[in-house]
């Protein structure tokens, strides 16, 4: 069992949520365990929020588009989810939906409907912590998905392979783990399937009418349900989905034997996912020093983790938005099906720039472009949250060890000491000086543009 201490429960909420407030990790560490802090907050069940809006339930027409409802309908359902992802607490659930979002990867520009896109996000929150694989047979007649992979409409007298394949590839078992036959085969099994509205309905006639097919060596009359089911006995596919949950949330390298025993735990649970997390995140493992700090923070990660650790009670969401294009990561508008790859893909020469421009924005209230930010921070109100706020080189240690996830070198804490100073000495440091907002705004920034902030 992993030690219970101030630096692996740091690790463990750094990559189960959002980034975390100095409050959110007092709170953490008020728990008995790990066992405790993962029963009661982090894996809790909880209800189900409100929907954004009313128009998820609004049927799906062209003049939605025409009028560029669709567009404005999108924005607010950004917005939306960011506002959950910003007030979720020591809850995982959020993270876990943005998981299944890039796992089954679908573009709004296929999908045009916010209203299909948002079914599937709930699809996602209902399964955060369930069973997997009741999540893969529900996706597979998902109208998003069914319209994105061109399952709508597809006969089985000549059924279009593409979800077949991605089922296959992508979501499931992995490349190497089945052959052209199985695909062509499973995308008999899976035709017959058409969206109208809101809604997927089947329709037999549509269907395939071979007595059987065979996939991956077992011949029947396979119906969604039943191949997907028949995947599942396929010792690739629990190892698959580990894989996929080891390189996200411990290391982008994946240990095959730790995967292994992973594996094992889903399918000793039936695939359900909460116990899966759990034996992760009591792993010694998860909390190898090699792992902490490794994970570069995607976009998301950066821009909700950076207004939840400055306490900004109502961050600008707009801003977030129109950041996450250009960062790289606009939620539903995946590259393509096989989601974002992630970690050193984040960073590049133009990237790097823009995110440092983000964390600025949170402290100046400026855009890069200058455009105005609402809910900037007040940072000598937030400094002075600290208990060594009046202590400027015990306090620049607090920031560093709150802000970052491993110290700092000599060098860097010793720029970092003489930013916050700003000329003056450390025995006449005080927040209560003349000048001493804009001071510690520069320090804030330059804890903010260090590389290591991007990591957690």
């Amino acid at each position: 069992m992993p030690a219970w201490n101030a630096k692996n429960i740091a690790h463990l909420l750094s990559r189960s949520l959002f980034g975390y407030s100095k409050n959110d990790l007092s709170a953490a560490q008020g728990y008995a365990s790990f066992t405790d802090l993962l029963d009661q907050a982090i894996l809790k069940d909880s209800p189900l929020p409100a929907a954004p809006n009313t128009w998820v339930n609004t049927v799906p027409a062209a003049s939605q588009n025409t009028s560029g409802e669709t567009g404005t309908w999108y924005r607010e359902f950004n917005y939306w989810w960011f506002n959950r992802m910003h007030k979720e607490g020591l809850s995982m659930r959020e993270k876990m939906v943005l998981f299944f979002h890039n796992h089954f990867a679908n573009e709004r520009d296929k999908v045009q409907y916010p209203q299909n896109m948002y079914a599937q996000n709930a699809l996602f929150r209902k399964y955060a912590f369930g069973n997997f694989k009741q999540l893969v047979k529900e996706i597979s007649i998902d109208p998003a998905m069914l319209i994105y992979l061109d399952g709508n409409n597809s006969r089985g007298s000549v059924p279009n392979e593409n979800y077949g394949r991605e089922l296959l590839e992508l979501f499931t078992m992995g490349i190497g783990n089945y052959t052209e036959t199985d695909v062509k085969q499973a995308a008999k099994v899976l035709s017959g399937w058409q969206v109208s509205g809101l809604t997927a309905t089947f329709v037999a006639s549509r269907w395939y009418t071979e007595a059987n097919v065979t996939v991956l060596g077992k011949t029947a009359k396979f119906d969604v349900n039943s191949l997907v089911d028949h995947i599942f006995t396929q010792k690739a596919t629990a190892e698959f989905i580990c894989r996929k949950l080891y390189k996200e949330f411990v290391f982008y390298k994946p240990n095959e034997a730790f995967v292994l025993q992973m594996a094992a735990v889903l399918r000793s649970n039936n695939y359900e996912i909460k116990p899966l997390l759990k034996f992760l995140f009591t792993s010694d493992e998860f909390y190898s020093a090699a792992y902490i700090g490794s994970k570069i923070k995607n976009p998301t990660e950066l821009m909700v983790g950076a207004s939840k650790l400055l306490e900004l009670p109502s961050p600008d969401y707009i801003n977030m938005y129109e950041m996450s294009k250009v960062l790289q990561m606009q939620l539903f508008q995946p590259p393509d099906v096989a989601g974002w790859p992630g970690q050193r893909e984040w960073i590049s020469s133009t990237t790097y720039s823009y995110r440092g421009g983000f964390s600025d924005s949170l402290i100046t209230g400026k855009r890069y472009n200058g455009v105005a930010v609402t809910g900037k921070l007040f940072a000598l109100t937030y400094a002075q949250s600290f208990t060594n706020s009046e202590k400027a080189v015990e306090f620049v240690d607090d920031v560093c060890l709150l802000f970052l996830a491993f110290p700092p070198t000599v060098k860097k804490k010793a720029f970092l000491l003489e930013t916050l100073l700003a000329g003056t000495i450390v025995k006449n440091y005080s927040t209560y000086s003349p000048g001493a907002n804009v001071n510690l705004q520069q320090f804030f920034k330059a804890v903010m543009r260090l590389p290591e902030f991007q990591l957690c």
